[in-house]
């Protein structure tokens, strides 16, 4: 699918009610303020079927206070393009509010070039999608917020970590700043936390069990542990306060990740 620059357009702008300009931001002040997950399998809400994987979405809300409640849409397989193909953007637009944040994380899907319902090409294709995200968080009022990919485990001979998503990180820091989008870099620092922990105990962060050696997805250590990366992004970028964050220094139980029956 070719896509323009601006596939949102400055008539989505127009719609967003003129009175937020003098009203918006003290209305958003004064209430809560959502962070929405637009995303693939590595944030998503996973269910009883797949426990122990887990989403480092699953694990987010319990370093935010409860006025910044998570909306986490990520879903499994999703890249930046067929997210938006199948509606799921749309959806999040029809019910993000002004002073909310859209947190976006793709790549994963999007590297698979044999799928053309989901790949996207780093410097062109997936630079576009993601502007699509951008642009319709910022024409609802909402701050779009970029992370790169978090990194799956794989290690040379030597113990060394190794990135394994091409050009995809550069091509989100370069659209970040390219944009004044805060960025998330959750490659880079998911990448020197498996360096630090090395080769076996990495396995205990990652969906490692009896029947299955899973080096993309989390278990509960694992997901907790991103999403402690993620909040301190979210920190550093002063897209949240220190007063909108809790335990960040603490432990957290894994028991406190549970998975939901799935619904039809």
């Amino acid at each position: 699918m070719s896509i323009s620059r601006r596939q949102i357009t400055s008539a989505a702008l127009a719609a967003v009610p003129l009175a937020f300009a003098a009203t918006g931001t003290a209305q958003a002040a004064s209430r809560h303020r959502t962070v929405w997950i637009a995303g693939d399998s590595t944030a998503a809400q996973k269910y009883a079927d797949a426990a122990p994987e887990t989403g480092w979405g699953m694990a987010l809300p319990f370093f935010l206070h409860k006025d910044r409640p998570v909306a986490n849409h990520a879903v499994n397989g999703r890249s930046s393009k067929s997210f938006v193909d199948e509606g799921r953007l749309d959806a999040i637009l029809a019910a993000i509010r002004p002073g909310d944040f859209l947190l976006v994380q793709f790549g994963h899907n999007d590297e698979k070039s044999a799928d053309p319902t989901r790949y996207t090409e780093p410097w062109t294709t997936y630079q576009d999608h993601l502007r699509l995200y951008i642009d319709g968080a910022r024409a609802h009022g909402a701050r779009p917020v970029l992370a790169t990919s978090v990194e799956r485990r794989k290690f040379d001979a030597a113990g060394n970590a190794l990135p394994t998503h091409g050009d995809y990180p550069a091509a989100v820091r370069a659209l970040a700043q390219e944009e004044g989008v805060a960025l998330l870099d959750i490659q880079a620092l998911s990448l020197a936390l498996w360096q630090r922990l090395g080769v076996e105990e990495t396995k205990t962060y990652f969906n490692w069990t009896a029947t299955e050696q899973d080096n993309t997805h989390f278990n509960p250590p694992g997901a907790i542990a991103v999403a402690r990366l993620v909040v301190r992004e979210l920190l550093r970028t002063r897209v949240l306060r220190p007063q909108d964050v809790r335990r960040l220094d603490d432990e957290i139980p894994v028991s406190w990740i549970t998975w939901p029956e799935a619904t039809a």
